[in-house]
Formats: structure tokens, sequence, C-alpha cells
């Protein structure tokens, strides 16, 4: 079985006119970084991928995932993590409520309890559960979102801007953090990006993005 990401003959049109084309294989654990200007479509790339696209858009291409083509499933059966550059938290509910809204249903209260605060303290926030999120800082507020987004059990994981809305120092320590996480559990990574200081951190190869042209006749 072919294992990670592979985007096959990927096109994306709007109105029916081609938007963006992308072939790549992304393998286990590494990371594929998309660049390009803004409204070039890198994140309709994610909503093609996550089965979101809006109305006015159309998908053509294969998506395989560790050899299975999902392209077809809906978006909940496809098991692609994704995190945005704003954490998304619920502010009605505490930082372990707000964990747990990754796990699957089923199982014990006190096994779901003991998973939470498990990946809670993996990624330094032990004895967080019963926080509200709005007493967190902006890099506690991320490593939840990190933390629900892996209890959901992901078998790829994409960006989506996901740490521009830090500091600089934020900003490294967080996504450190996430590559750290993708790499132990082998999780294929497609980052959008307009920072060239997180191509260079992923260490991958870089796709880049420029506004489609028809070619000349």
């Amino acid at each position: 079985m072919s294992e990670g990401l592979r985007l096959d003959g990927v096109c994306i049109l709007k109105d029916g006119v081609p938007l963006i084309e992308v072939d790549a294989t992304v393998p286990p654990g590494d990371v594929l970084t998309v660049m390009g200007p803004s409204g070039v479509g890198k994140s309709t790339l994610l909503a093609f991928l996550t089965g979101t696209l809006p109305r006015g858009f159309a998908g053509m291409g294969r998506i395989i995932l560790n050899g299975e083509d999902v392209t077809d499933r809906p978006a909940h059966q496809r098991r692609l993590g994704i995190l945005f550059q704003d954490d998304l938290l619920f502010p009605h509910l505490s930082v372990g409520e707000n964990a747990a809204f990754g796990l699957a249903p089923g199982g014990s209260r006190a096994d779901r309890a003991a998973r939470v605060s498990e990946a809670l303290a993996d990624v330094g926030l032990s004895e967080f559960e019963a926080r509200d999120p709005a007493t967190l800082s902006g890099g506690q507020k991320a490593r939840v979102s990190l933390v629900r987004m892996l209890l959901s059990e992901p078998r790829a994981l994409l960006l989506d801007e996901a740490f521009s809305g830090l500091d600089a120092a934020l900003r490294a320590q967080i996504r450190g953090l996430v590559f750290d996480r993708a790499r132990a559990r082998a999780l294929p990574v497609l980052m959008v990006t307009h920072d060239a200081e997180d191509a260079r951190a992923a260490g991958g190869p870089v796709f880049e993005m420029e506004a489609w042209r028809p070619s000349a006749s």
C-alpha cells in the first residue's frame, strides 16, 4: 500500500475556468509547503481536500490517502485534520471539553478524560482541563487546537496559515511542536503559508502557486 498523501492530477475550476493545478506526493511525516500571493487559491485547494469546496468551484483529479481514494468520501470520513490561523475554540466549553470534542464517540467517561489529560500534558498543558479558554494565551490556545485535532486521529494534517497570528518567538515554538507531533505520528502535512520562514522550518519541498493563465495558442 502506498503511504502518505497523493494529489493525483488535481485541478480546481472556478465557474468552469481552471484556477489551480497540482500533482504532488507528501510522504508520511514530511511537509509540502504551498506558497503564493493572496487570492491565488491556496485555501481553495485545502477546501477541495477536505470536501468543502464552496459554490462556483469544481474539482478534478484524485485525493489518495495511504493508498485509499478519498476523493468522493464525505468530509467527515476523510480523516484529514486541519488547523487554521484562528484557534476556533468553543468559548462556552472548558479546555478539556474543547479537547474532548476531537474524540470519536464511545468509551467510558474515565477513559476519555484520561486521553484528554495525557494529550494536554504532551503539549505542556497539564491540569488545564478545567480552564476557561478566555484565560489562555495565544500559544496555549494554539496548543489546545492542536490537541483537539490530534485526538480526532487524522491520517494527514492540513495547515491553513496556522501560525500567522503568533509573534515570531511563539510562532517558531508552536510550528516546531506541530511538525514534531506530525513526524512522531507519521502524518503527511500540507501547509499553506505566506511566510518563507515557515517553509524553511518545514524542510520539505515548496510548491509555488501562481495565477493560472491559459497557454498561448
